[in-house]
């Protein structure tokens, strides 16, 4: 079963990095999967300006986020 949550990321960004120990910190780990928009022509097109981008179905998480409005985002859309 894929993770629910998908975080929208590409390589050498610090800001994707952030988010995704951010992640890591809320105890998501295993719970989330990090999309390259560089491999998804898509994601790269919606994304390219706004990762990192944490996604639930339709609901985006755009960057900046720590982890209260993690936590709060989370809440609302589960």
């Amino acid at each position: 079963m894929r993770p629910a949550l998908t975080l929208y990321s590409t390589w050498g960004c610090h800001l994707c990095d952030e988010a995704e120990q951010l992640l890591l910190q809320a105890g998501l780990e295993g719970r989330f999967q990090v999309v390259d928009i560089v491999d998804d022509t898509q994601a790269f097109a919606r994304y390219r300006l706004m990762i990192p981008v944490l996604c639930l179905g339709d609901n985006e998480l755009c960057w900046p986020f720590d982890t209260h409005r993690l936590a709060t985002w989370l809440k609302d859309v589960q």
